[in-house]
């Protein structure tokens, strides 16, 4: 993760049931809608300009559903929750994942609660439309030994409890740490998926951002059915040094060495997933807004 994302990430800062429920409910995708979308962060400096003009533009490429990286003071993109709503509704758009980083200053342990200010941002979620509230980082100050970061898996399993009251899922966005470090012996990644429950806590791979660390997407997929409701669907190419610092940055869709479509395709055929999230990062020289409505292009010659 390059500093400016991580900075972005900070500022920016299902059910209720048994495991037979998960099986037959959550995340039978062949029974569910799907979706395709796009991770505003695509086109981040262009909806800090003019965010009306960039929705706009996005409609007209064919898009229907938006990913925001922008919760700022209960406001997206400067505004309200239920204004979005209507900004967004007037475009023909609808936002139905959102993320926001859950932080340490979102659970006060001694009240074994939530703060106000997690509660306000499930809130809002809500208002806007939200069916996922997605928390894409997890802080180092959280992860330092085995038993902080296993204890904090318990908070994620409360907040999945928290957004079921108000009819969403809570969801986990993994970056590139996670499949590089490891305690007590074990991937971070591996841990957040032993010690969360999957009927409370989704997860969105993003397969482009563990391209670096050598840990291999399509098999993840595949060794955990049903867990992946959400997907990053990116791709990669080799660059001296990349978004993340590992040599690696993203690209149109179908260009690079990701392997992107197969993975699509096992997610939607036994990862779970509902959500198709196309997020590009960097560009080779063409705009952002050239580069999303390329990758739309690209999903909707994979059928998506």
């Amino acid at each position: 993760m390059n500093h400016s994302r991580r900075s972005f990430i900070q500022q920016s800062a299902i059910v209720l049931a048994g495991s037979s429920i998960f099986s037959n409910q959550l995340f039978a995708a062949s029974a569910a809608k799907t979706l395709t979308g796009v991770q505003l962060y695509s086109v981040r400096e262009d909806m800090r300009k003019n965010p009306l003009g960039t929705l706009q533009a996005l409609a007209d490429m064919g898009y229907k559903n938006v990913e925001h990286a922008n919760y700022i003071n209960r406001k997206f993109y400067g505004y309200a929750a239920k204004d979005f709503k209507k900004v967004l509704a007037d475009y023909g758009l609808a936002m139905p994942s959102g993320h926001t980083v859950m932080g340490k200053n979102h659970w006060d342990a001694n009240k074994k609660d939530f703060t106000d200010a997690w509660k306000y941002t499930i809130e809002d979620a809500a208002t806007v439309g939200q069916e996922f509230v997605i928390s894409p980082w997890f802080d180092e100050s959280m992860r330092k030994t085995y038993d902080d970061m296993k204890g904090y898996m318990d908070v994620f399993n409360k907040c999945g409890e928290l957004c079921h009251k108000s009819g969403m899922r809570f969801g986990y966005h993994n970056h590139n740490f996670e499949f590089t470090e490891s305690l007590n012996g074990q991937k971070v990644y591996d841990i957040i998926l032993d010690n969360t429950d999957p009927s409370l806590v989704t997860q969105q791979l993003d397969m482009g951002n563990l391209i670096g660390t050598g840990a291999d997407a399509y098999a993840i997929v595949a060794k955990h059915p049903g867990r992946f409701v959400s997907l990053h669907v990116k791709d990669e190419i080799k660059v001296a040094k990349g978004e993340m610092g590992d040599g690696y940055e993203s690209t149109i869709l179908g260009t690079g060495v990701a392997n992107t479509k197969a993975i699509t395709d096992l997610g939607k055929k036994s990862g779970g997933t509902l959500h198709f999230i196309i997020e590009q990062e960097s560009y080779q020289g063409k705009t952002p807004l050239e580069c999303v409505k390329e990758d739309l292009s690209v999903m909707k010659s994979w059928g998506y």
